[in-house]
Protein backbone atom coordinates (compact mmCIF):
# COMPACT_ATOMS: atom_id res chain seq x y z
CA UNK A 1 0.00 0.00 0.00
CA UNK A 2 1.25 3.42 -0.86
CA UNK A 3 1.28 6.31 0.64
CA UNK A 4 -0.85 9.32 0.64
CA UNK A 5 0.92 12.14 -0.37
CA UNK A 6 1.31 15.18 1.38
CA UNK A 7 -0.96 18.49 1.68
CA UNK A 8 1.78 20.98 -0.70
CA UNK A 9 1.94 18.16 -3.12
CA UNK A 10 -1.57 17.35 -3.07
CA UNK A 11 -2.64 20.94 -3.45
CA UNK A 12 -0.10 21.16 -6.44
CA UNK A 13 -1.45 18.35 -8.45
CA UNK A 14 -4.91 19.81 -7.89
CA UNK A 15 -3.65 23.39 -9.82
CA UNK A 16 -2.19 21.01 -12.40
CA UNK A 17 -5.36 19.34 -13.06
CA UNK A 18 -8.15 22.14 -12.25
CA UNK A 19 -6.36 25.19 -13.81
CA UNK A 20 -5.56 23.76 -16.92
CA UNK A 21 -9.33 22.70 -17.44
CA UNK A 22 -10.97 25.83 -16.94
CA UNK A 23 -8.77 27.18 -18.90
CA UNK A 24 -9.45 25.60 -21.72
CA UNK A 25 -13.58 25.14 -21.59
CA UNK A 26 -13.30 29.40 -21.13
CA UNK A 27 -10.95 30.03 -23.73
CA UNK A 28 -13.57 27.79 -25.32
CA UNK A 29 -15.72 30.42 -25.16
CA UNK A 30 -13.26 33.29 -25.81
CA UNK A 31 -12.04 32.19 -29.01
CA UNK A 32 -15.55 31.46 -30.67
CA UNK A 33 -16.75 34.44 -29.37
CA UNK A 34 -14.02 36.72 -31.01
CA UNK A 35 -14.19 34.78 -33.90
CA UNK A 36 -18.36 35.52 -33.84
CA UNK A 37 -17.37 39.74 -33.43
CA UNK A 38 -17.94 39.64 -29.78
CA UNK A 39 -15.67 41.94 -27.52
CA UNK A 40 -14.44 40.57 -24.04
CA UNK A 41 -14.17 42.28 -21.31
CA UNK A 42 -12.84 40.20 -18.80
CA UNK A 43 -11.53 35.76 -18.85
CA UNK A 44 -11.13 34.89 -15.65
CA UNK A 45 -9.21 31.78 -13.92
CA UNK A 46 -10.60 31.65 -10.38
CA UNK A 47 -12.82 33.58 -8.30
CA UNK A 48 -12.27 36.47 -6.15
CA UNK A 49 -10.26 38.78 -5.55
CA UNK A 50 -7.39 38.87 -8.34
CA UNK A 51 -3.85 38.15 -7.68
CA UNK A 52 -2.23 38.51 -10.88
CA UNK A 53 -3.85 40.42 -14.11
CA UNK A 54 -3.12 42.06 -17.81
CA UNK A 55 -5.21 43.40 -20.10
CA UNK A 56 -4.28 42.79 -23.64
CA UNK A 57 -4.52 45.21 -26.77
CA UNK A 58 -7.71 44.45 -27.84
CA UNK A 59 -8.91 45.53 -23.82
CA UNK A 60 -9.25 42.18 -22.81
CA UNK A 61 -8.27 41.85 -18.93
CA UNK A 62 -7.06 38.58 -18.13
CA UNK A 63 -6.56 37.60 -14.41
CA UNK A 64 -6.31 35.15 -12.05
CA UNK A 65 -8.30 34.77 -9.17
CA UNK A 66 -7.54 33.57 -5.42
CA UNK A 67 -10.35 30.72 -4.91
CA UNK A 68 -9.27 28.67 -8.06
CA UNK A 69 -12.59 26.64 -8.49
CA UNK A 70 -13.64 27.78 -11.91
CA UNK A 71 -13.25 30.68 -14.19
CA UNK A 72 -15.36 32.85 -16.69
CA UNK A 73 -14.94 34.99 -19.87
CA UNK A 74 -17.63 38.09 -19.13
CA UNK A 75 -18.38 39.48 -22.37
CA UNK A 76 -19.40 43.37 -23.48
CA UNK A 77 -22.82 43.92 -22.26
CA UNK A 78 -23.00 40.92 -19.40
CA UNK A 79 -24.05 42.35 -16.41
CA UNK A 80 -21.93 39.78 -14.65
CA UNK A 81 -19.75 36.41 -14.89
CA UNK A 82 -22.68 34.39 -15.67
CA UNK A 83 -23.43 36.44 -18.83
CA UNK A 84 -27.07 37.88 -17.91
CA UNK A 85 -27.94 40.54 -19.96
CA UNK A 86 -26.49 44.17 -18.66
CA UNK A 87 -29.61 46.68 -18.39
CA UNK A 88 -27.73 49.74 -20.11
CA UNK A 89 -26.52 47.64 -22.91
CA UNK A 90 -29.09 48.93 -25.54
CA UNK A 91 -27.71 52.56 -24.70
CA UNK A 92 -24.20 51.85 -25.86
CA UNK A 93 -22.48 53.64 -28.66
CA UNK A 94 -23.66 51.50 -31.93
CA UNK A 95 -19.91 50.98 -32.58
CA UNK A 96 -19.91 49.39 -29.18
CA UNK A 97 -23.35 47.25 -29.16
CA UNK A 98 -22.26 45.55 -32.17
CA UNK A 99 -19.69 43.98 -30.53
CA UNK A 100 -21.80 43.03 -27.15
CA UNK A 101 -22.99 39.69 -26.65
CA UNK A 102 -26.19 40.53 -26.26
CA UNK A 103 -26.84 42.43 -29.50
CA UNK A 104 -25.76 38.49 -31.42
CA UNK A 105 -28.33 36.61 -33.14
CA UNK A 106 -29.52 33.77 -30.71
CA UNK A 107 -27.02 31.24 -33.39
CA UNK A 108 -24.16 33.16 -33.03
CA UNK A 109 -24.70 33.08 -28.88
CA UNK A 110 -25.48 29.54 -28.34
CA UNK A 111 -22.29 28.80 -30.76
CA UNK A 112 -20.34 30.81 -27.74
CA UNK A 113 -21.71 29.14 -25.14
CA UNK A 114 -21.94 25.69 -26.62
CA UNK A 115 -18.16 26.17 -26.89
CA UNK A 116 -16.67 25.54 -23.74
CA UNK A 117 -17.97 21.68 -22.82
CA UNK A 118 -17.38 21.31 -26.97
CA UNK A 119 -13.65 22.43 -25.97
CA UNK A 120 -13.81 20.55 -22.84
CA UNK A 121 -14.21 17.16 -24.91
CA UNK A 122 -12.46 17.65 -27.49
CA UNK A 123 -9.33 18.75 -25.10
CA UNK A 124 -10.14 14.95 -23.52
CA UNK A 125 -10.34 13.28 -27.08
CA UNK A 126 -6.97 14.65 -27.83
CA UNK A 127 -5.00 13.23 -24.54
CA UNK A 128 -6.97 9.32 -25.04
CA UNK A 129 -6.15 9.73 -28.95
CA UNK A 130 -2.89 10.90 -27.49
CA UNK A 131 -2.54 7.44 -25.15
CA UNK A 132 -3.46 5.11 -27.59
CA UNK A 133 -1.68 6.15 -30.15
CA UNK A 134 1.69 5.74 -27.90
CA UNK A 135 0.66 2.74 -25.90
CA UNK A 136 -1.84 1.21 -28.31
CA UNK A 137 -5.60 0.16 -27.09
CA UNK A 138 -6.78 -3.09 -26.01
CA UNK A 139 -8.31 -5.50 -28.24
CA UNK A 140 -9.09 -8.29 -25.88
CA UNK A 141 -12.05 -9.99 -26.73
CA UNK A 142 -14.84 -9.95 -24.75
CA UNK A 143 -14.89 -13.78 -24.00
CA UNK A 144 -14.63 -15.11 -20.17
CA UNK A 145 -11.33 -16.53 -19.57
CA UNK A 146 -12.44 -17.19 -16.61
CA UNK A 147 -15.67 -17.77 -14.32
CA UNK A 148 -15.09 -17.25 -10.87
CA UNK A 149 -17.50 -19.84 -8.19
CA UNK A 150 -20.41 -18.28 -6.82
CA UNK A 151 -20.18 -15.17 -8.74
CA UNK A 152 -23.14 -13.46 -10.57
CA UNK A 153 -21.96 -14.15 -13.88
CA UNK A 154 -21.98 -18.33 -12.84
CA UNK A 155 -25.24 -18.36 -10.99
CA UNK A 156 -26.70 -16.55 -14.51
CA UNK A 157 -25.30 -19.88 -16.42
CA UNK A 158 -22.02 -18.09 -18.19
CA UNK A 159 -19.28 -20.37 -18.84
CA UNK A 160 -15.68 -20.07 -19.10
CA UNK A 161 -14.96 -19.32 -23.06
CA UNK A 162 -18.73 -17.34 -23.74
CA UNK A 163 -18.42 -14.46 -25.49
CA UNK A 164 -20.37 -11.86 -24.10
CA UNK A 165 -22.02 -10.10 -26.89
CA UNK A 166 -23.86 -7.29 -25.65
CA UNK A 167 -25.01 -6.46 -21.94
CA UNK A 168 -28.61 -4.37 -22.01
CA UNK A 169 -28.32 -3.96 -25.61
CA UNK A 170 -25.09 -2.36 -25.50
CA UNK A 171 -22.38 -4.39 -27.52
CA UNK A 172 -19.11 -5.37 -26.20
CA UNK A 173 -16.51 -4.96 -28.66
CA UNK A 174 -13.36 -5.90 -26.32
CA UNK A 175 -13.37 -6.99 -22.85
CA UNK A 176 -12.83 -3.18 -21.07
CA UNK A 177 -16.17 -3.08 -22.04
CA UNK A 178 -17.74 -5.50 -19.93
CA UNK A 179 -16.76 -3.52 -16.48
CA UNK A 180 -17.60 -0.08 -17.58
CA UNK A 181 -20.76 -1.54 -18.63
CA UNK A 182 -21.65 -2.89 -14.77
CA UNK A 183 -19.37 -0.92 -12.49
CA UNK A 184 -22.00 1.68 -11.93
CA UNK A 185 -24.96 -1.09 -11.61
CA UNK A 186 -24.57 -3.16 -8.78
CA UNK A 187 -27.73 -4.87 -7.90
CA UNK A 188 -29.88 -3.76 -11.01
CA UNK A 189 -30.67 -7.21 -13.29
CA UNK A 190 -29.50 -6.70 -16.76
CA UNK A 191 -29.57 -8.70 -20.16
CA UNK A 192 -26.64 -10.78 -21.16
CA UNK A 193 -26.41 -11.87 -24.32
CA UNK A 194 -23.65 -14.56 -25.27
CA UNK A 195 -22.49 -16.24 -27.93
CA UNK A 196 -21.74 -20.64 -27.10
CA UNK A 197 -21.07 -22.80 -29.53
CA UNK A 198 -21.57 -20.69 -32.81
CA UNK A 199 -25.50 -20.11 -30.96
CA UNK A 200 -27.09 -16.99 -28.60
CA UNK A 201 -28.99 -16.77 -26.07
CA UNK A 202 -29.63 -14.51 -23.16
CA UNK A 203 -28.90 -14.79 -19.67
CA UNK A 204 -30.18 -12.73 -16.99
CA UNK A 205 -27.60 -11.39 -14.70
CA UNK A 206 -27.52 -8.95 -11.42
CA UNK A 207 -24.27 -7.54 -10.84
CA UNK A 208 -23.06 -7.70 -7.05
CA UNK A 209 -21.42 -5.08 -5.49
CA UNK A 210 -17.96 -5.39 -4.69
CA UNK A 211 -15.79 -3.17 -2.01
CA UNK A 212 -12.12 -2.97 -3.37
CA UNK A 213 -9.11 -0.63 -1.95
CA UNK A 214 -7.24 0.89 -3.83
CA UNK A 215 -3.24 1.12 -3.81
CA UNK A 216 -3.52 3.67 -1.06
CA UNK A 217 -6.01 2.16 1.01
CA UNK A 218 -8.88 4.02 -0.21
CA UNK A 219 -12.20 1.63 -0.43
CA UNK A 220 -14.47 1.94 -2.70
CA UNK A 221 -17.48 -0.07 -4.58
CA UNK A 222 -18.43 -1.06 -7.77
CA UNK A 223 -20.78 -3.65 -9.66
CA UNK A 224 -19.17 -6.89 -10.61
CA UNK A 225 -20.29 -10.23 -11.97
CA UNK A 226 -17.26 -12.23 -11.95
CA UNK A 227 -15.63 -13.24 -14.82
CA UNK A 228 -11.88 -12.03 -16.13
CA UNK A 229 -10.43 -11.94 -19.26
CA UNK A 230 -7.79 -14.15 -21.02
CA UNK A 231 -4.94 -12.96 -21.84
CA UNK A 232 -4.46 -9.15 -22.74
CA UNK A 233 -3.93 -7.95 -25.83
CA UNK A 234 -2.87 -4.30 -26.91
CA UNK A 235 -2.76 -3.17 -30.62
CA UNK A 236 -1.04 -0.07 -32.45
CA UNK A 237 -2.88 2.22 -33.92
CA UNK A 238 -1.96 4.62 -36.39
CA UNK A 239 -2.12 8.32 -35.67
CA UNK A 240 -5.44 8.74 -38.11
CA UNK A 241 -6.79 5.62 -35.83
CA UNK A 242 -6.09 7.66 -32.86
CA UNK A 243 -8.68 10.56 -32.52
CA UNK A 244 -11.31 7.68 -33.23
CA UNK A 245 -10.26 5.93 -30.50
CA UNK A 246 -10.34 8.64 -28.59
CA UNK A 247 -14.04 9.77 -29.63
CA UNK A 248 -15.25 6.57 -29.21
CA UNK A 249 -13.74 6.49 -25.36
CA UNK A 250 -15.03 10.08 -24.59
CA UNK A 251 -18.74 8.50 -26.02
CA UNK A 252 -18.38 5.60 -23.43
CA UNK A 253 -17.58 7.91 -20.46
CA UNK A 254 -20.22 10.24 -21.37
CA UNK A 255 -22.63 7.74 -21.33
CA UNK A 256 -21.83 5.92 -17.95
CA UNK A 257 -21.94 9.94 -16.70
CA UNK A 258 -25.05 10.12 -17.80
CA UNK A 259 -26.44 6.20 -16.46
CA UNK A 260 -25.17 7.29 -12.91
CA UNK A 261 -26.98 10.52 -13.38
CA UNK A 262 -30.52 8.95 -13.95
CA UNK A 263 -29.71 7.04 -11.18
CA UNK A 264 -29.62 9.51 -8.91
CA UNK A 265 -32.47 11.12 -10.04
CA UNK A 266 -34.58 8.33 -9.95
CA UNK A 267 -33.12 7.27 -6.17
CA UNK A 268 -31.16 4.38 -7.48
CA UNK A 269 -27.70 5.98 -5.90
CA UNK A 270 -27.29 7.83 -3.15
CA UNK A 271 -26.30 11.77 -3.16
CA UNK A 272 -23.67 10.31 -0.43
CA UNK A 273 -21.63 8.76 -3.84
CA UNK A 274 -21.39 12.46 -5.00
CA UNK A 275 -17.53 13.96 -4.38
CA UNK A 276 -16.60 17.58 -4.54
CA UNK A 277 -13.34 19.47 -4.81
CA UNK A 278 -11.33 18.18 -1.73
CA UNK A 279 -11.65 15.04 -2.74
CA UNK A 280 -10.47 16.07 -6.48
CA UNK A 281 -7.82 17.39 -5.10
CA UNK A 282 -6.87 14.08 -2.74
CA UNK A 283 -7.38 12.00 -6.33
CA UNK A 284 -5.07 14.28 -8.13
CA UNK A 285 -2.59 14.11 -5.58
CA UNK A 286 -2.77 10.16 -5.59
CA UNK A 287 -2.76 10.40 -9.73
CA UNK A 288 0.28 12.33 -10.10
CA UNK A 289 2.67 10.30 -6.80
CA UNK A 290 2.00 7.67 -9.54
CA UNK A 291 3.43 9.78 -12.02
CA UNK A 292 2.21 12.13 -15.37
CA UNK A 293 0.69 9.28 -17.25
CA UNK A 294 -1.73 8.84 -14.65
CA UNK A 295 -2.30 12.38 -13.66
CA UNK A 296 -2.90 13.69 -17.32
CA UNK A 297 -5.43 10.17 -17.82
CA UNK A 298 -7.09 11.94 -14.69
CA UNK A 299 -7.26 15.35 -16.63
CA UNK A 300 -8.81 13.80 -19.36
CA UNK A 301 -11.44 12.17 -17.05
CA UNK A 302 -12.11 15.53 -15.22
CA UNK A 303 -12.67 17.23 -18.50
CA UNK A 304 -15.08 15.31 -19.58
CA UNK A 305 -17.26 15.73 -16.69
CA UNK A 306 -16.96 18.74 -16.52
CA UNK A 307 -18.12 19.21 -19.85
CA UNK A 308 -20.79 16.98 -19.32
CA UNK A 309 -21.90 18.94 -16.07
CA UNK A 310 -22.16 22.38 -17.77
CA UNK A 311 -24.38 20.97 -20.39
CA UNK A 312 -27.39 19.87 -17.60
CA UNK A 313 -29.78 22.46 -18.68
CA UNK A 314 -29.59 24.66 -15.33
CA UNK A 315 -29.45 27.72 -15.25
CA UNK A 316 -26.24 29.15 -14.32
CA UNK A 317 -24.64 26.47 -16.03
CA UNK A 318 -24.23 26.88 -20.05
CA UNK A 319 -26.65 24.40 -20.42
CA UNK A 320 -29.30 26.72 -18.48
CA UNK A 321 -28.56 29.78 -21.09
CA UNK A 322 -28.91 27.18 -24.00
CA UNK A 323 -32.42 26.12 -22.80
CA UNK A 324 -33.36 29.93 -22.69
CA UNK A 325 -31.85 30.19 -26.42
CA UNK A 326 -33.60 27.15 -27.20
CA UNK A 327 -36.82 29.28 -26.25
CA UNK A 328 -35.83 31.94 -28.30
CA UNK A 329 -35.46 30.39 -31.76
CA UNK A 330 -38.57 28.78 -31.22
CA UNK A 331 -40.62 31.76 -29.76
CA UNK A 332 -38.73 34.17 -31.81
CA UNK A 333 -38.22 36.97 -28.61
CA UNK A 334 -36.22 35.88 -25.07
CA UNK A 335 -37.88 34.66 -22.57
CA UNK A 336 -39.52 37.27 -19.75
CA UNK A 337 -36.77 38.87 -17.69
CA UNK A 338 -38.05 38.23 -14.72
CA UNK A 339 -38.35 34.30 -15.88
CA UNK A 340 -34.80 34.03 -16.61
CA UNK A 341 -34.29 36.43 -12.96
CA UNK A 342 -35.86 33.72 -11.33
CA UNK A 343 -34.78 31.11 -12.83
CA UNK A 344 -30.85 32.35 -12.18
CA UNK A 345 -31.63 32.46 -8.53
CA UNK A 346 -33.15 28.87 -8.41
CA UNK A 347 -29.61 27.95 -10.36
CA UNK A 348 -27.48 29.94 -8.00
CA UNK A 349 -29.20 28.03 -4.87
CA UNK A 350 -28.96 24.89 -6.38
CA UNK A 351 -24.84 24.76 -7.06
CA UNK A 352 -24.94 26.42 -3.95
CA UNK A 353 -26.63 23.49 -2.49
CA UNK A 354 -24.65 20.99 -4.68
CA UNK A 355 -21.35 22.71 -3.60
CA UNK A 356 -22.57 21.82 0.54
CA UNK A 357 -23.65 18.29 -0.25
CA UNK A 358 -20.18 17.05 -1.84
CA UNK A 359 -18.25 19.14 0.59
CA UNK A 360 -20.34 17.60 3.51
CA UNK A 361 -19.31 13.72 1.45
CA UNK A 362 -15.72 14.77 1.12
CA UNK A 363 -15.32 15.92 4.97
CA UNK A 364 -17.70 12.29 5.20
CA UNK A 365 -15.00 10.34 3.23
CA UNK A 366 -11.83 12.14 4.88
CA UNK A 367 -13.62 10.48 8.75
CA UNK A 368 -13.95 14.24 9.79
CA UNK A 369 -18.05 13.07 10.93
CA UNK A 370 -16.75 9.56 12.55
CA UNK A 371 -14.06 11.73 14.62
CA UNK A 372 -16.86 14.47 15.72
CA UNK A 373 -19.05 11.64 16.50
CA UNK A 374 -16.64 9.81 18.24
CA UNK A 375 -15.70 13.16 20.59
CA UNK A 376 -19.14 13.79 21.28
CA UNK A 377 -20.00 9.97 22.46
Amino acid sequence: MLEAPGIPFTILAFLLVLGPLVFVHEYGHYIVGRWCGVKADTFSIGFGRKILAWTDKRGTEWKIGWLPLGGYVQFAGDRDAVSQPDAEWEKLPEAERSHSFPAQPVWKRTLIVLAGPVTNFLFAILILAGFAWIGGTPTTPPVAGSVMEGSAAAAAGIREGDRIVSIDGRAMDVFTDIPMAVAHRPGEAMDVRIERGGAEETLRLTPRLAKEQDRFGNSFERGVIGIAAGEVVFEKVSLVEAPLIGLKQTAQIVRQTGEVLGQLLTGNRSVKDLSGPLNIAKVSGEAASLGIASLIFLIALISINLGFINLLPLPMLDGGHLLFYGYEAIRRRPAPAKVQEWAFRFGFAAVVTLMLVVTFNDLGSFGLWDRIARLIG
